[in-house]
């Protein structure tokens, strides 16, 4: 009985908070951060594929290393976000730093043309919007969620 309401799904946009706190009303700001944060994380999963076999070994393993980094910290923090929980900046934090330093590596090892380009697309479209967010998220103390 415990354990079908612990995990039971939020309908009211309210979740049971770990350690016994609850139920905690998620705000449409909150959930919507999370889903961002958390859909980040899973479209860089089909990406990982996409480097592993179109980059030479040694380039793929870098990247797919950084990107796996960054879809995991993605993951963490949506998801924890998602669930009320205050535990969520840590990997916000550690997001941030990885897609900033994964936008400037990027520039700087793109090829002047197309590839410098699609570098400075990405970096002003997806990586450093979703790192200005996820340390915005690390540097707020929630209250309630």
């Amino acid at each position: 009985m415990a354990l079908s309401t612990i995990n039971s799904p939020a309908i009211d946009g309210s979740c049971t908070r770990r350690g016994g706190a609850g139920t905690v009303p998620l705000s449409a700001v909150r959930r919507r951060q999370g889903r961002i944060l958390t859909g980040a994380g899973l479209a860089l999963l089909p990406w990982l594929g996409y480097l592993a076999g179109t980059l030479p070994p040694a380039e793929a393993a870098a990247w797919v290393a950084l990107d796996a980094l960054e879809a995991a910290a993605l993951l963490a923090a949506g998801t924890r976000l998602l669930h009320g929980d205050s535990r969520h900046r840590a990997p916000a934090a550690a997001a941030a730093v990885l897609l900033l330093a994964d936008a400037c590596l990027d520039l700087a090892t793109a090829t002047p043309g197309t590839e410098l380009a699609t570098a400075l697309a990405m970096a002003v479209g997806a990586e450093l919007p979703l790192a200005g967010l996820s340390a915005w998220l690390a540097s707020r103390r929630t209250r309630g969620a």
